[in-house]
């Protein structure tokens, strides 16, 4: 079964094929990518009007680039998954719009898929795959949660940020020091020169008890920082850097390792476009050697938004019979959607 996959929750345009046939998991044979950073940067953030107006742009011509370099036509195709949500209403429309004319020209089925599902399962493409059940730490965008993972659609949220997410935190906290969009990993990258203790920034949450993130109160703080260093800040912007992205990565690794306590369980899925940073995974895979967890990342060019998680999820909630292929073209998207909105547990809770 091949399944077409398309991602425009945001600022990037993805398409990718899979190859779900059988049991097996899914076999990525193809995928393409546009980023609009370099549009957006003008603005210092995402103009959602321009962003839809891209996605119309590129969603066709990277659609037939991955087509060829599978080397198969589009009739081929045996079902097209696209992004449902969550993300921005306009860009999710035009990916969900393009999706259901393909589909409809081909007379094929067409599925929506959960953004933040495609990210959960994403490290299923890398070469060290994970098995069920896991605790997953999706670090993505404007989301922070920890989820006990126990299979494809069985999701369980065990906390999650209160107001900023980790990613916002440290593009906000990037963009109060100066830095060009997009700041996290200009900001992550200015880090490498600084000292991590040169200032002591808050951890919220840290000793809560529960599994749950805040990460607004460290962005005031930097903010408060960056003033009283006044004419200085530039001289120590690179300890101010790595002292925040100090404070968000211990955050993040003790919730982590306190939630793979809680449950029991000896295996953690990192993914998200924040698992792309490389001193939280360096934290990450010392702390889970020393307890015999084993720890698992998307391939670094999948942790951002992309086709390939897409179709990769529509492929395995076939798999598992989460999904019934039927006719029908008409569709919404879901701008603000629960991820575990479509865990079997809530469902059977409502049903």
């Amino acid at each position: 079964m091949l399944i077409l996959g398309i991602e425009s929750s945001c600022d990037e345009t993805g398409v990718a094929l899979v190859d779900a046939s059988g049991t097996r998991v899914p076999v990525l044979l193809a995928d393409a990518l546009h980023s609009q950073i370099v549009m957006h940067q003008a603005y210092g953030g995402v103009v959602p009007e321009l962003a839809s107006r891209d996605h119309i742009r590129r969603v066709l011509p990277l659609t037939q680039q991955v087509l060829a370099d599978a080397a198969i036509t589009l009739k081929d195709v045996d079902v097209v998954a696209y992004t449902r949500g969550p993300g921005l209403a306009g860009a999710l429309l035009v990916g969900a719009g393009a999706a259901c004319a393909m589909a409809a020209a081909l007379g094929k089925p067409v599925m929506g898929v959960h953004h933040l599902e495609g990210h959960l399962l994403s490290p299923f493409l890398s070469a060290d795959p994970p098995e069920f059940p896991f605790v997953a730490l999706l670090v993505s965008g404007g989301h922070t949660q920890l989820m006990r993972v126990d299979r494809v659609g069985c999701y369980e949220l065990l906390g999650e940020s209160i107001d900023d997410a980790a990613g916002e935190a440290f593009d906000k906290s990037a963009k109060l020091m100066g830095l060009p969009y997009p700041g996290g990993p200009h900001l992550a990258k200015l880090a490498e020169q600084g000292d991590g203790t040169a200032f002591k920034l808050p951890r919220p949450l840290l000793h809560s008890g529960n599994l749950d993130f805040s990460f607004a109160g460290l962005k005031t703080a930097v903010m408060v920082q960056a003033k009283k260093l006044g004419d200085q800040l530039e001289a120590r912007k690179s300890d101010l850097a790595a002292s925040t992205q100090t404070a968000i990565v211990e955050v993040l690794l003790k919730k982590s390792m306190s939630a793979l306590t809680q449950t029991g369980l000896n295996r953690l899925v990192v993914a998200g476009g924040v698992g792309a940073n490389a001193l939280l995974r360096s934290e990450l895979n010392t702390a889970c050697a020393k307890r015999n967890i084993r720890v698992h990342y998307p391939e670094l060019h999948l942790c951002t938004d992309n086709g390939a998680m897409i179709a990769l999820a529509a492929g395995m909630r076939l798999q598992a019979g989460l999904e019934s292929l039927q006719g029908g073209y008409t569709f919404d998207v879901l701008p603000r959607w629960s991820l575990s909105a479509i865990s079997q547990n809530q469902l059977k809770q409502l049903g």
